[in-house]
């Protein structure tokens, strides 16, 4: 194969690996806190600084993943430590507004069927495009709030 070929194929393949990257970058991965509350450190070593104790449930964004542990952000905006064990799959959310509504059907038409304050835990049970969310209470009440109100999506 000539120079120019291989320095053009190379260059092509550098150029696919670095998006493929800067695309896994971008989105955000989330997780939650499992069945257990789990101690959140400021390294990844259980001989770290003990910052926080995260309630089950705890929707965290991973950022990054270093053997066992696997470093999270918090609502808050806070970077900390978590033992990746300690992380499950299910989606729950927060909300981030004060007094966010929850209606009855994705409109703001709708009936409110309850109101949730800042830092409350919902679980997220469909998403759609439309930019709102079906969630439920542990109360077991049902509704839509605005993906705008939530955090951990």
């Amino acid at each position: 194969m000539k120079p120019q070929k291989c320095l053009a194929l190379l260059a092509l393949t550098i150029g696919l690996v670095a998006g493929a990257f800067t695309a896994g970058a971008l989105a955000a991965e989330f997780k939650n806190v499992g069945d257990a509350p789990a101690i959140l450190y400021d390294a990844p070593s259980n001989r770290g600084e003990k910052l926080f104790i995260a309630p089950r449930g705890m929707p965290v964004e991973a950022v990054l993943n270093y053997g066992a542990w696997t470093k999270v952000r918090d609502l808050a905006g806070d970077l900390s430590w978590i033992e990746t064990k300690q992380l499950a799959e299910r989606k729950n959310i927060l909300v981030r507004s004060i007094n966010a509504k929850i209606h009855a059907s994705a409109d703001d038409s709708s009936n409110v069927v309850f109101s949730a304050d800042k830092g409350v835990l919902l679980e997220l049970i469909e998403s759609n495009t439309s930019g709102w969310l079906k969630v439920k209470h542990k109360d077991g009440l049902v509704g839509y709030i605005r993906q705008s109100d939530v955090w951990g999506i």
